[in-house]
C-alpha cells in the first residue's frame, strides 16, 4: 500500500550543504517526492510540530533549532515521499533519532552530531508513522502544493482574499 512520509532537511544540513546528499540517499528509496518546497520556519508552525514534545526540558531549544536560529539558516527543505512503505524506508535510511546511535552508514550517522547542550543536530525529520505523517504533512503543504490526491480535500470560497503576484 503506498503511504506518504514528511521529510524535512534540517537548517544544519542546509548550512552544511548536504541537501544533495541526503537526496541521493533517500533516492535509495525508489519513492517518488509529490511536493517539495524551501520553507521559513514560524514559531508557531516550529511548535505545532514538535507539540509532542512541549514538556521536555529541550522544548524551546528544539524550537529555535528547527527554525534556523542555531545555524544562521533561517530555512528548512520540505518534501513529501510518497509510495510502497514510504515512512519504514525513509527511516530506515534516516537512522536513530539520536546521532550516536544511528547507524554510522545512515544520514544521520554520517551526518548529524550532539550539541554541548544536548540538542540532536540529525539534519533529517522523518515522519514515524502514518498518522503523524498525515498531520505533519497537513501542517507543512497545502492540498494544491502536492501532485497527487493524499488526503480528502474540500473546496472553500474566501471574501476580500489577498496574494501576493509578481510585479
Amino acid at each position: 500500500m503506498n503511504q506518504a512520509a514528511l521529510i524535512l532537511i534540517k537548517p544544519d544540513g542546509l548550512k552544511k550543504s548536504l541537501t544533495g546528499n541526503i537526496l541521493t540517499r533517500l533516492s535509495e528509496t525508489k519513492l517518488e517526492i509529490v511536493a517539495a518546497k524551501m520553507a521559513r520556519v514560524s514559531r508557531g508552525l516550529a511548535e505545532e510540530h514538535y507539540k509532542h514534545l512541549k514538556d521536555k526540558p529541550f522544548f524551546e531549544e528544539i524550537i529555535r533549532y528547527l527554525r534556523g536560529e542555531l545555524h544562521d539558516r533561517r530555512k528548512v527543505m520540505a518534501l513529501v515521499y510518497w509510495g510502497k512503505e514510504a515512512i519504514k524506508k525513509c527511516r530506515e535510511l534516516a537512522g536513530a533519532t539520536n546521532p550516536e546511535e544511528a547507524e554510522p552508514t545512515s544520514i544521520r550517522g554520517s551526518y548529524g552530531r550532539i550539541t554541548t547542550s544536548g540538542v540532536y543536530e540529525n539534519v533529517i525529520h522523518v515522519s514515524s508513522n502514518e498518522l503523524e505523517a498525515e498531520r505533519e504533512i497537513k501542517l507543512w503543504f497545502a492540498p494544491e502544493e502536492i501532485i497527487v490526491e493524499l488526503y480528502p480535500k474540500k473546496e472553500v470560497s474566501e471574501r476580500d482574499f489577498k496574494r501576493a503576484v509578481w510585479a
